[in-house]
Formats: C-alpha cells, sequence, structure tokens
C-alpha cells in the first residue's frame, strides 16, 4: 500500500473542505526533531514545509551545549512558516536538567503565540521527556525509522517509545516494512514511504553544467548521495572499486558517527563530501549508475530509502544491496537492480550502464515512480490529522 496508490483518497472534495475549514485560525504545529533542518534535506524538510502553508511551524531541534551559564533559545526562519529553534545549554548539566531547560525555553516560547489549537509532531519519541505535560489537540508519531537499532541510540528510547506510542493519535511510518512492526502497536498506523519531487531531480534528465569537483572525474561514474553512516556497506565499495579499478565511484554526503579513517581510499574512489540539496541533481546528471551499496544490519532491516525515486526521476539506472522495502517497491521495475554480494554488484552495474537515456529504461523508470510527490504525502498527513481535530 502506498500513496500512489489512493488517489482517491487524496482527491477526496469533502475531506479537503474539512481542512479548508478548520484552518480558518492557523494551528501551532510543534515538530520535534532528532535531525537539524540544516542538516540533509530529507523528509522532515519536505513535510514541514508543505505543512506550513497551512500551520505555523516551530521546528524544535535537539540541544547544542556550548561555554556558559544561561540556558537560550536561538531562532532563524529558514523558509516561509517555519521557525527553527535551537536550544543552547551550558555544559555540565544533568540529564534531568536538559530536560527541564528545554521544557522552560519551550514554554516561554510558546507563551502567548498559540491562537488556534497545538499540534504536536515527533520524529524523535526523546523529546516526550519535556513535552508531556503540553495539551495537544492532536500528537503525531512520525516513526521515519527503527530508531533505536542505530548507533548510539539512547538507553531510554525504546521505553518512550512505548509511552509516546500511548499517547500519540496517529502514527506514519517511513516505509511499509516498518508499518507492519508498528501497526500492531497502534491502531491508527498507515505507512508514509519517503516521496520525491520529480522536477526537482528530472533536471538532472538534462544537460547540465559540471560541478567543478566533478568535471576531472573520468567515466563511467557510480554514483552516491547520503548521509555514510553505521548503514553504509564500506566493505562493498571497496571490493567493487578493487574488482572494477576502470569505474570511478563518486560518494557524496556527510561522515557521521563512523571514523572517517576506516573509508576505504582508493584513487577510483572520490569523497566530494555534504552537497545542497539544489546541487544534488547537478551532480546526478553526470553519473551513469546511481549506486545503494546499504550494509544488511540491524539498522537498515527498516529503512526506505529515499533516494531510490530521486534517482529514478533523474533518470539514473539504480543498483542497490537487498533492503526489503526497495525489493518489495522496485525490484520488478526494470530499473533498480538488486545485488547481494560485491560479485552481483559489480554484474548488476554491467547491466545498468547500457541504459541511461534510452527511452525503455526512463519509461520503466516513470512507471516506478508514477503518482508519487510530496505534495500528495504532505497533503495524505495533513488529511489524517484534521480528520482528528
Amino acid at each position: 500500500m502506498n500513496l500512489a496508490e489512493q488517489p482517491e483518497v487524496l482527491a477526496l472534495a469533502s475531506v479537503q473542505n474539512a481542512v479548508e475549514t478548520s484552518l480558518q485560525v492557523r494551528p501551532t504545529l510543534v515538530c520535534l526533531s532528532h535531525l537539524r533542518w540544516g542538516f540533509v534535506y530529507q523528509r522532515p524538510q519536505h513535510v514541514m514545509s508543505r505543512l506550513a502553508k497551512n500551520y505555523d511551524v516551530v521546528f524544535f531541534e535537539e540541544p547544542i551545549f556550548f561555554e556558559g551559564d544561561a540556558p537560550r533559545l536561538d531562532v532563524s526562519n529558514p523558509a516561509a512558516g517555519i521557525e527553527v529553534a535551537v536550544p543552547h545549554l551550558p555544559f555540565g548539566m544533568s540529564g534531568e536538567a536538559i530536560d527541564q531547560a528545554q521544557r522552560q525555553l519551550l514554554d516561554k516560547h510558546l507563551a502567548g503565540r498559540v491562537q488556534g489549537d497545538l499540534l504536536l509532531w515527533y520524529f524523535t519519541p526523546m523529546s516526550l521527556l519535556f513535552t508531556e505535560h503540553l495539551d495537544a489537540r492532536v500528537t503525531v508519531y512520525d516513526c521515519m525509522d527503527e530508531l533505536s537499532a542505530f548507533m548510539g541510540a539512547p538507553a531510554r528510547l525504546i521505553e518512550m517509545e512505548q509511552q509516546l506510542m500511548a499517547r500519540a493519535d496517529v502514527v506514519f511510518t517511513g516505509g511499509v516494512s516498518l508499518w507492519e512492526v508498528k501497526q500492531r502497536q497502534h491502531g491508527n498506523a498507515y505507512p508514509v514511504p519517503s516521496s520525491v519531487d520529480i522536477a526537482h531531480f528530472a533536471a538532472a534528465r538534462q544537460a547540465l553544467p559540471e560541478p567543478a569537483d566533478q568535471t576531472s572525474i573520468a567515466r563511467p561514474r557510480l554514483g552516491f548521495f547520503g548521509v555514510i553512516d553505521e548503514r553504509f556497506d564500506i566493505e562493498l565499495i571497496d571490493r567493487v572499486a578493487a574488482m572494477r579499478t576502470d569505474w570511478q565511484i563518486v560518494l557524496i554526503g556527510p561522515v557521521v558517527k563512523i571514523d572517517p579513517q576506516t573509508l576505504p581510499l582508493r584513487p577510483n574512489i572520490h569523497y566530494l563530501g555534504a552537497r545542497q540539496y539544489a546541487e544534488l541533481p547537478d551532480y546526478l546528471a553526470g553519473w551513469d549508475v546511481a549506486l545503494m551499496p546499504f550494509a544488511l544490519n540491524a539498522s537498515t532491516r527498516f529503512i526506505s530509502p529515499t533516494k531510490t525515486p530521486e534517482y529514478l526521476a533523474g533518470g539514473c539506472p539504480v543498483v542497490s544491496t537487498p533492503i526489503h522495502d526497495v525489493v518489495s517497491g522496485y525490484g520488478e521495475s526494470g530499473a533498480v537492480f538488486i545485488a547481494d554480494t560485491a560479485e552481483a554488484f559489480v554484474e548488476a552495474i554491467e547491466n545498468a550502464l547500457p541504459l541511461k537515456g534510452t527511452a525503455q529504461f526512463l519509461q520503466r523508470a516513470d512507471a516506478a515512480i508514477a503518482g508519487m510527490s510530496w505534495d500528495n504525502t504532505s497533503r495524505f498527513m495533513q488529511e489524517q490529522i484534521e480528520c482528528l481535530r
């Protein structure tokens, strides 16, 4: 089940009328996020920037610690209708003091500004530690990933998620496999896989100016953009690069939670670092095959990578390890190749290399992402909220 298969739900005039009526006084939506607005542009930014057309969004991030005496809240407006609020707390505070400081900063920020309903949107259950006192009209748990399986997950995360599940009015999951688990824990859960801004990435199907740091890299080019962390199969990339030294592997994204010294260093592996969302099509246009070299471990068991439809929208064949939601969602598309070993990965890349730009491949890619859009995804989520208000 996905949103592309439910156009009739999204088009219900009666629901839309109810939404418009209830939004005459704009609600305040407080989004509690473990991801920063300025980090990789992904689901939180896509969804919140669209919900901000009808809600006043306060995007409340995890704290930053500094040398000082008094907690403070730094507020910025990176997009229309979005307030990003970042707590700055002194070093050395206890866990209880940290929760209390965040509670006070948030309460002070919201005081006098909430005119309509208060909506709470949780990306992380840990935020419940300083928001459990808030009286929300609707509480949303957007479970993007199984966070308890990630490296460095807080010890209390599972306990806090259980509490959030009990409080939440609606639960969204980042993919179907995660929904299969969470729907057994909550009676109003929906699979809402991350979507794609097709127009943004479709620009990569045309000839675009080559980024300066990619111009000198030879072809064929195999590319990846995203976070390089414990989910990334370092050994797989190293082996593919060693097996085919004529292939150039371009890796774009920040290195997080793993030691950069563990990354393989070869002449045909190119680490270009993090890039802005707006720049990604420029890089993608110059790749021959897009890669999703995810390790198969606890942290990837339930992921539904956003980059799958982004690569396809850009007209690039995809080779992926057998991530469950990728196999079930795209395995029969003819546009995404699945491989479970380094040898199979090399063979899949060889099969994918001739496809880019061909009419047959582009038809398959378009069919795989037909009906997908962040507008539809956000509209579906908003409709669930409005049905509960």
